[in-house]
């Protein structure tokens, strides 16, 4: 099938960053990349949606200084608020002090216990 579109199979496998012969440009903003193997294609396209991101994770408001604060925090139109439910406020507060708290080894038990139950995990 994929060689109906021009590509041959051992387009696939070549080793990516030995030169080779270009086979696409990958073009975006003012930049152009060559691309030798389909196998760089992913790798590339990454690096080019990284361009210009700044992620930063904070467990609280604290951490941010004041112009942080007012980019994410404060401004209505750059921050998404959303509407939590909790379903039993004894077991959420027992949660929340074993992961947020001081005593290190409940953490780890918890984490260690629940570890294979995450669903959707942010890092």
């Amino acid at each position: 099938m994929i060689e109906k579109e021009g590509f041959r199979a051992e387009y696939f496998f070549k080793e990516s960053g030995n030169g080779g012969t270009p086979r696409a440009n990958l073009i975006y903003d003012d930049t152009k990349l060559v691309i030798c193997s389909l196998s760089e294609l992913l790798p590339k396209i990454k690096e080019a949606g990284k361009k210009g991101i700044d992620i930063q994770r904070y467990k609280g408001l604290g951490e941010m200084n004041a112009e942080e604060l007012a980019v994410t925090t404060m401004n209505s139109s750059s921050r998404t608020l959303l509407r939590v439910k909790i379903e039993d406020g004894i077991k959420a507060d027992e949660i929340f002090s074993i992961l947020s708290g001081k005593d290190v080894k409940k953490r780890r038990e918890y984490i260690e216990t629940h570890a294979l139950e995450v669903k959707n995990l942010d890092v």
